[in-house]
């Protein structure tokens, strides 16, 4: 019997288009597959849209409207980065409607979302992270800095609203930036260091393992133009000597566990000279085939459509596991 998929993406975010793109794209690979798809895109307003017919005339009635596509459905696949989505928001909805759902569950996906969050819990295990720290954006008014920071949101995707800061009247225009996108901040000294990404997927066994890591090459901060214009460059697998690639595997697959993350994670490091230093996670991450973790898991013979097909076979279903697949 052919296994009906719903794919959400979109949402109320600044990572709508992101979201659009990845849902396109991972819609598009599982009917490759022979599964039975349908699409939701939920507006920046709110209001869910299915094909061309937008459900509903506010948030919640569109809510109400998508349910029963819900309710017909076998498994859901939120491809929603970002907050309202990525941060555990719809695989509560999922888990409230006792559908199993591609990826992490809420617990996972609203931390592995608050930057400030993950740092203390890789910091409870033994992963270095930059130091920082966290402010409201309503306090943010005359703090300085002896040391250049980067300036983030705390939960936020795709870089946006992060800025590097210099001076005073940077780091001024960076907390304003920042604020644009959440009411609490995180300022963090700058590492210096080889970016490098890990891709972790969980099977439907429950086993897990990492495909192999990718390097980003940029001239600059990876920022938000720099990851969508095609100026930055990848390489995979990266050129690691055989004790940092133990190191920065042990650490992805300590923070996929840690998190209690299911589906597949993208956890961000720094390599130092002194070892691996995390940046942050993502429990959905971008997911087109060109984007990061398709590009590792394409290393290891691990193809676009295979992978997506994985995702949706691990999916875990809320009557026989936690909210973290545990």
């Amino acid at each position: 019997m052919t296994r009906r998929i719903l794919v959400i993406g979109g949402g109320q975010n600044a990572e709508h288009e992101v979201s659009v793109a990845t849902a396109r794209a991972v819609a598009g690979a599982l009917r490759s597959r022979g599964f039975e798809v349908s699409d939701i895109v939920i507006g920046r307003d709110g209001r869910w849209r299915h094909g061309a017919e937008t459900l509903g005339t506010s948030a919640a009635a569109s809510l109400a409207a998508a349910l029963p596509l819900l309710e017909r459905t076998d498994v859901v696949f939120p491809a929603v980065h970002g907050p309202l989505g990525e941060d555990g928001t719809l695989a509560a909805l999922c888990a409230l409607a006792r559908k199993p759902v591609v990826g992490s569950g809420l617990r996972a996906g609203a931390v592995g979302m608050d930057k400030w969050v993950t740092k203390l819990v890789a910091e409870a295990i033994g992963i270095r992270v930059a130091p920082g720290r966290l402010v409201r954006a309503a306090d943010s008014a005359g703090i300085e800095f002896e040391t250049d920071v980067v300036v983030k949101p705390v939960a936020a995707g795709s870089s946006y609203g992060v800025t590097l800061a210099r001076d005073a009247r940077q780091l001024d225009e960076a907390l304003r930036t920042a604020s644009r996108y959440d009411d609490q901040i995180l300022l963090e000294h700058v590492v210096h260091g080889r970016e490098i990404d890990v891709a972790v997927l969980r099977e439907a066994d429950g086993s897990r393992w990492a495909a192999p890591p990718l390097e980003i090459h940029t001239s600059g901060l990876f920022d938000t133009a720099t990851k969508y214009d095609g100026t930055a460059r990848f390489t995979v697998p990266a050129d690691l000597g055989g004790a940092d690639h133990a190191a920065i595997t042990r650490a992805a697959l300590a923070m996929f566990d840690a998190l209690g993350c299911a589906g597949v994670a993208r956890m961000d490091f720094f390599l130092t000279d002194d070892g691996p230093v995390l940046n942050e996670v993502n429990t959905m991450p971008g997911m087109t085939a060109e984007s990061q973790v398709p590009r590792m898991f394409a290393a290891v013979g691990v193809p676009y459509e295979e992978l997506v097909a994985r995702l949706v076979g691990a999916a875990r279903s809320p009557t026989t596991a936690t909210d973290d697949g545990e």
